[in-house]
């Protein structure tokens, strides 16, 4: 039977595990009010990237600005207690000593007097506790990040702790999670000590675009989920141009260890059979005749293979057949193990005679 062979041959074969994954900030902040009040300043423009410390949003600042107020009177009248306790202890303290005066009166004049401390301390409290209400009022940036749409406007009323004001997201660099299976731990932690810059790849949501810049791993979660034998991992890519957006899905492309120099043949000689795969090797083999003579003829064997990845048109043979085997391409429709083959076009072997 007439068909086509090819060489196996040795090739540089990289290729990669593919695994869904979902782009998040690493340093997601929700902006919520501390203090409630209304909102009397927006300071930025929506969609942009704030600065650490960047003014935001301010609340009605009067009402604390006259607590601040109110708590520095009561500073000074306190002050002004603890002067006069302290003069009334000095004076009954040198009657004292002349017995012009009652030890009683002397533990009541002592017992003001630190009652008088107690009173200072508590309106200097009262005091920080004013002006750090007031320094709430303005709502400044925690991180250096992209901030979102604003949840409140102009003279929106917000409550302490409970109104969402806006969402900050660090961008760079920004990390993508995926989740593995916890047969794959070992493998993920020899990467996290080898990765290099081919190690990780991201496909970008069109399904097409590799991202320009390597990823590298940036954490393993802490243990595993029991209910579905999966683990979280994060692969950190820099992202100065805010290519990757929080949220945003993306398949990530993870160098399989067997990448390397491998035997490539074309796709087209492999079959299935029942979930297994084969491959025709073309042998020369000498055949011993009964006239006592020999001859050569072509023969066709079929060898199970483990097959990797395709790439293009080929595919990775990891085991069954060797560089340098001949296997049969074309044609293959009509062999069976052992046949007889001669090279050429396919379907034009020559009738066995009768």
């Amino acid at each position: 039977m007439s068909v086509t062979m090819v060489v196996a041959k040795m090739g540089d074969a990289v290729y990669y595990d593919q695994y869904q994954g979902t782009v998040v900030s690493l340093n997601n902040v929700e902006l919520r009010a501390q203090v409630s009040g209304f909102i009397t300043g927006i300071f930025f423009k929506e969609g942009d990237v704030v600065q650490k410390g960047q003014r935001l949003y301010e609340i009605d600042r009067r009402k604390f600005q006259d607590a601040i107020a109110q708590a520095q009177a009561n500073l000074a009248n306190a002050n002004a207690n603890l002067d006069k306790a302290k003069k009334d202890l000095d004076r009954y303290n040198m009657l004292l000593k002349n017995d012009a005066v009652a030890r009683q009166t002397v533990d009541q004049a002592t017992a003001t007097y630190e009652t008088s401390k107690g009173q200072v301390a508590v309106a200097k409290a009262a005091l920080a506790s004013a002006k750090t209400d007031l320094s709430y009022a303005t709502i400044t940036a925690p991180v250096t990040g992209r901030i979102g749409i604003s949840q409140v406007r102009l003279g929106s009323q917000v409550g302490a702790g409970t109104t969402l004001l806006n969402t900050v997201s660090s961008e760079n660099p920004i990390g993508v999670d995926v989740v593995i299976n916890e047969q794959d731990i070992n493998r993920f932690y020899d990467l996290q000590k080898k990765s290099t810059d081919s190690t990780f790849r991201l496909i970008l949501p069109d399904g097409v675009t590799t991202y320009d810049k390597p990823g590298k791993l940036l954490a393993i979660d802490r243990g595993v989920n029991n209910q579905t034998g999966s683990i979280k991992v994060r692969v950190q890519f820099p992202n100065e141009r805010s290519i990757l957006k929080d949220g945003m899905s993306a398949n990530l492309k993870v160098l399989n260890s067997q990448s390397g120099n491998r035997v490539i043949i074309p796709y087209k000689a492999v079959t299935e059979q029942m979930g297994e795969f084969f491959v025709f090797v073309a042998k020369d083999t000498t055949i011993r005749q009964k006239e006592g003579g020999a001859k050569k003829d072509t023969i066709a064997f079929q060898h199970k293979v483990a097959i990797g990845p395709r790439l293009g048109d080929k595919v990775v043979i990891v085991s069954g057949v060797n560089a340098g085997d001949l296997v049969v391409t074309e044609g293959l429709q009509r062999l069976r193990d052992s046949s007889m083959v001669t090279s050429g076009t396919p379907g034009t072997g020559t009738p066995a005679k009768k």
